[in-house]
């Protein structure tokens, strides 16, 4: 297991979710770090994330980081009642 240097606190959570939320496109972890209104250790960035694809709110690829999480109770309901072809 790795020792963490630095944990997040909920103002550096928050700025990650809502710079993801906002992007209009996958951005990469640099880009990310390059929006961000804040510097970030790069391990406490990795914490975030990770946190963060746990919960399914994001997808992380190679490609790079997407915002999927939509808390919309019509999509649920559509999701619930759609059927598989």
């Amino acid at each position: 297991m790795k020792q963490v240097l630095h944990y997040p606190n909920l103002k550096t959570m928050l700025s990650i979710e809502r710079t993801l939320r906002d992007a209009e496109m996958m951005i990469n972890r640099e880009e990310l770090k390059r929006r961000l209104p804040m510097k970030i250790m790069h391990q406490t960035m990795n914490i975030v994330l990770d946190y963060l694809e746990q919960r399914g709110m994001l997808i992380d690829s190679h490609k790079g980081i997407l915002w999927i999480y939509n808390p919309s109770s019509k999509l649920k309901k559509a999701i619930e009642k759609g059927r598989e072809i």
